[in-house]
């Protein structure tokens, strides 16, 4: 036995026993081992929104017939809807049809995809402007922490993050209705709706943006400044240190590439945050997204309507986070 083994830092192989190295797996399987990872976490989560849907009292047959619609035309509405059918046929039938981009018919007899051609759309701008946004507020302010670490700056830029991933987004909403419209009139308090079914002024996008981006920006700096200090304590970056490199080249060149992973990770997972507060915030700007769509829906139990929003927003996460897998299995190889 090795020195080395007998100090107890590496652990021997028992006795009689012979060790052989994993084979590592072409980029190919551990691709398409993301993406069927992906796919049955959508599966999943479908079958328990219509599991969900399923235990709410009511259902759409009563919550959008008639008022004075006697127990018969209830039944009779309910066998139209198929509501008389056990949910797994229901969502058997769904599901099978999804491969073909059809996402059923709604309680109120319209197809979900024409429902959902103006405010996905909407949903997905006001998405993205605002995890353009946070990505770049975080990387900077993360980037600036770590360059002074236990400093008085890195210290605020902390306590500043934390506070704001810690304020909802309706009461961030609330405070921007009153600022920057109630008191300057600066900014429009609602959204109004051009006749092509989007906001009639980009204006209009402010105040929804930076309602969602300050608390996803205080949970990804958070992050970045995490991954950087967990690089910071490698042998290479502290060696980089000795060598008397500047901070910033340290920072740029040794740290940032290193963190990669965890950071595109951490910024994958606030996809989902945000698809969630933007339920919120359009609702509060009278934003013509997906949220008032999917309340209505709710109210209403029209689960291919629901199932067909949340199945366009998993899509979205899915796709985010399989790109942030393909980052990590790219940046760590096996090791991922």
């Amino acid at each position: 036995m090795s020195p080395l083994a007998k100090a107890g830092a590496v652990a021997a192989p028992p006795a009689g026993t012979a060790t052989t190295p994993r084979r590592p797996r072409h980029p190919a399987l551990r691709v398409a081992g993301a993406v069927g990872r992906r796919a049955l976490m959508l599966v999943v989560l479908l079958a328990v929104v219509f599991a969900a849907v399923e235990l709410l009292p009511g259902d759409a047959a009563s919550a959008t017939s008639e008022r004075g619609a006697t127990a018969a035309d209830i039944a009779a509405r309910r066998h139209q809807l198929g509501l008389d059918r056990p949910v797994w046929e229901r969502f058997w039938d769904w599901m099978t049809a999804l491969p073909t981009g059809d996402l059923g018919t709604s309680a109120q007899g319209q197809k979900v995809t024409s429902l959902l051609a103006d405010p996905l759309p909407n949903t997905l701008v006001l998405g993205l402007s605002a995890f353009v946004l946070t990505t770049v507020l975080a990387l900077l302010l993360g980037c600036w922490a770590a360059a002074r670490p236990g400093r008085l700056t890195d210290r605020l830029i902390g306590h500043a993050a934390t506070a704001a991933f810690a304020v909802p987004e309706f009461v961030i909403s609330v405070v921007l209705l009153l600022v920057l419209s109630l008191w300057t009139g600066w900014l429009p308090a609602v959204t109004v709706t051009g006749s092509d079914g989007k906001p009639a002024d980009w204006t209009m996008l402010i105040m929804p943006v930076i309602a969602l981006v300050i608390p996803q920006t205080g949970w990804n700096v958070r992050i970045v400044r995490g991954a950087l200090a967990d690089q910071a304590a490698t042998p290479h970056v502290e060696a980089a240190h000795l060598d008397g490199l500047p901070v910033h080249r340290v920072l740029l060149r040794h740290q940032l590439p290193g963190a990669v992973p965890a950071i595109a990770t951490g910024f994958a997972t606030s996809t989902g945050m945000l698809l969630g507060g933007a339920v919120v915030v359009e609702t509060l700007f009278n934003y013509p997204g997906i949220g008032n769509l999917l309340a209505g829906a709710v109210a209403s139990r029209d689960t291919p309507l629901i199932a067909g929003v949340v199945a366009c927003a998993g899509a979205v996460i899915s796709l985010v986070l399989l790109t942030a897998d393909l980052i990590r299995e790219a940046t760590l190889g096996e090791r991922a």
